[in-house]
């Protein structure tokens, strides 16, 4: 089984959209038996809440199901996921920072490197901007979702 942790801020918008959606991708394409996903936040102080309301609206409309509950990244975390997904540069960079070692920081990629879209190097944070916000957001989401899938199941996704 290979484990994918999506990461950003709080763990209420980005990565349980991604999360979200690369399960249903995962569901799509029958893999549920190689492949299984997470989220958490490099900050935890939405420890226990459920995604923003916004986000599940925005994310239900298209089809996705967010059921998971915020949480705070663990250094543990190192050792249960095979890979480390951020949202962002400056989660990115906080996530290597408590790496343990090289091992745990090549894990870590920066979600957008599976993103075909022009301009678009992060996955923005809608938390604090309207309804176009969260879309934009599935929208990148859902772009380099598959590529990520397809990238995983093809034997480049597995660290172990």
């Amino acid at each position: 089984m290979i484990r994918v942790l999506f990461v950003c801020m709080g763990n209420i918008c980005r990565s349980p959209a991604a999360e979200g959606v690369f399960q249903h991708k995962i569901a799509e394409s029958d893999a549920g038996e190689q492949v299984s996903c997470d989220s958490a936040g490099t900050l935890d102080y939405h420890a226990g809440e459920p995604a923003d309301p916004r986000m599940r609206r925005s994310a239900q409309s298209r089809g996705y199901e967010l059921t998971s509950i915020a949480r705070g990244f663990q250094v543990s975390d190192f050792d249960r996921f095979d890979w480390i997904v951020t949202m962002d540069n400056e989660n990115f960079q906080n996530i290597v920072r408590l790496a343990p070692d090289s091992s745990a920081r090549e894990k870590v990629r920066p979600f957008c490197d599976w993103v075909d879209l022009p301009g678009v190097s992060e996955v923005p944070d809608p938390y604090y901007g309207g309804g176009k916000g969260f879309e934009q957001v599935l929208d990148i989401l859902e772009n380099g979702s598959h590529s990520l899938l397809n990238w995983v199941l093809r034997g480049d996704g597995s660290s172990r």
